[in-house]
């Protein structure tokens, strides 16, 4: 969707999150959205003389990912780049759009540019973009066709793909601290375009309301503009914490608030589960969803600690964070809670073993120091035709051939001989397996080298 150099929406175009800015009976959040930015509240280390936000709004032409926590200005920051610097306005969400609309969006935009009309393009969500929705913007930014304003709430440097981040600049947005959040409120209750004076707050309800939002504007506004409406209809002249505590259906937990939460609490999860503490693997469950975090994230790093935490000590834990994972996908949110909820129920009171993972970690540790000579000549693909005039696959013994489907010969490069890297433990079904690993290492201790080997070959 596009918008003139007014932030107006233009005609025949849908209706997107930055098109209300200046309608009536627009949500709070949106009508005390900053307009300039003098009007920017926080984000002060972006905003110097001569920084790049600066230079955009002056019409430099560039490429900038916004990276922060939800409800610090990212949106905001690209409305005001496009309206300051004339340039025509496209709004793409990376949750509907495809590469389809995509492209005909920077068709749209070479067309313009023709004109002399440069296009800021911004992308909301630009994490949950596939490689192949990416790689279709790589020619725009690259030859400038557009300015790329790309907002994420995820390491961009974990979710885009490098040739896009390498052709823009990262910003990182911080939290929002207390002092804004007040500032925020404050301006919001007498600005003609907030509550225009109808009310006011005390201050023990004001510093609630702070606490509540998370370092959250948009929170704080949404909470404030229903307080603020609560309060008219009982005709009382100031928000008190009664009537925040009855507008607001619940208090939602404070998670991005100091940047690094985001963060803290996924580790805290993961490590609740690997510490079989099903109950605050729970709540920092809980925390993440009453939050807004992506049910999909949670549902990767479920899968992720299922191998690394539990791995062979409970072989079920793995298919059930898959198929949890597959069913956030079909269901959203919020019935997703209770997949992501089962699944960690599931991997919390599971067995542990994270010795598939210690075995990965020395296997590449070896390879990484130069360890690991020729593969052996018996091991060699022996399915083209010159290959037995090297020796590939001769005296190859077929497993399948001898007792148990195990015979004793030389895997391992002759400089890893005797390597073992897995070291199974006694944990749930792993114990199961240690026992078979036990009785197979014994039957492969028993080979010779492989100029000796005698077999059949396959």
């Amino acid at each position: 969707m596009s918008y003139d150099l007014f932030g107006n929406l233009d005609s025949g175009q849908s209706v997107g999150s930055l098109s209300a800015v200046r309608e009536e009976g627009a949500p709070l959040a949106v009508r005390m959205r900053p307009r300039t930015l003098d009007e920017i509240v926080g984000q002060q280390h972006l905003l110097a003389p001569g920084s790049p936000l600066r230079r955009l709004v002056d019409g430099q032409s560039m490429s900038v990912f916004l990276w922060g926590p939800p409800g610090v200005g990212k949106t905001t920051l690209a409305s005001i780049v496009s309206r300051e610097s004339g340039a025509r306005f496209v709004e793409v969400s990376a949750v509907s759009a495809g590469v389809k609309e995509i492209r005909a969006e920077l068709d749209a935009a070479r067309r313009a540019l023709v004109k002399g009309t440069p296009t800021v393009l911004f992308i909301d969500e630009v994490h949950r973009f596939s490689k192949t929705q990416q790689d279709a913007l790589l020619p725009a930014v690259e030859n400038r066709i557009v300015t790329l304003i790309a907002a994420t709430t995820e390491n961009p440097s974990f979710s885009v793909i490098s040739p896009l981040l390498s052709r823009s600049l990262l910003l990182r947005l911080k939290p929002l601290t207390d002092a804004d959040i007040g500032d925020l409120i404050d301006k919001a209750i007498v600005d003609e375009r907030g509550l225009d004076g109808a009310v006011g707050i005390d201050d023990a309800t004001r510093a609630e309301l702070i606490r509540m939002s998370g370092g959250d504007a948009r929170r704080a506004l949404t909470y404030l503009e229903e307080a603020g409406a609560s309060a008219v209809a009982l005709d009382e002249p100031t928000i008190t914490a009664e009537i925040l505590s009855s507008a607001v259906d619940r208090a939602t937990l404070q998670y991005d608030r100091d940047g690094d939460q985001h963060y803290d609490v996924i580790s805290a999860f993961i490590k609740s589960i690997r510490g079989s503490d099903v109950d605050a693997a729970l709540h920092y469950l809980a925390r993440m969803l009453e939050a807004g975090e992506d049910p999909r994230f949670i549902a990767r790093r479920l899968m992720i600690s299922a191998s690394e935490d539990i791995g062979l000590a409970a072989t079920n834990v793995l298919p059930t964070c898959v198929a949890a994972a597959q069913a956030v996908q079909l269901l959203g949110m919020p019935e997703a809670r209770l997949t992501l909820a089962h699944a960690t129920v599931v991997a919390a009171t599971a067995p542990k073993s994270s010795a598939a993972y210690d075995a990965i970690g020395r296997a590449i540790a070896d390879v990484r120091a130069g360890k690991g000579g020729p593969v052996p000549l018996h091991l060699r693909d022996a399915h083209y035709a010159a290959a037995k005039d090297y020796g590939h696959g001769k005296d190859y013994k077929y497993p399948h051939d001898y007792p148990h489907n195990i015979v004793a010969q030389t895997y391992l490069p002759e400089d890893l001989v005797g390597t073992q890297y897995y070291e199974p433990t006694t944990n749930g079904a792993e114990s199961h397996i240690a026992e078979r690993v036990r009785s197979i290492r014994e039957v492969l201790s028993d080979r010779v080298t492989p100029s000796k080997q005698r077999g059949e070959k396959r």
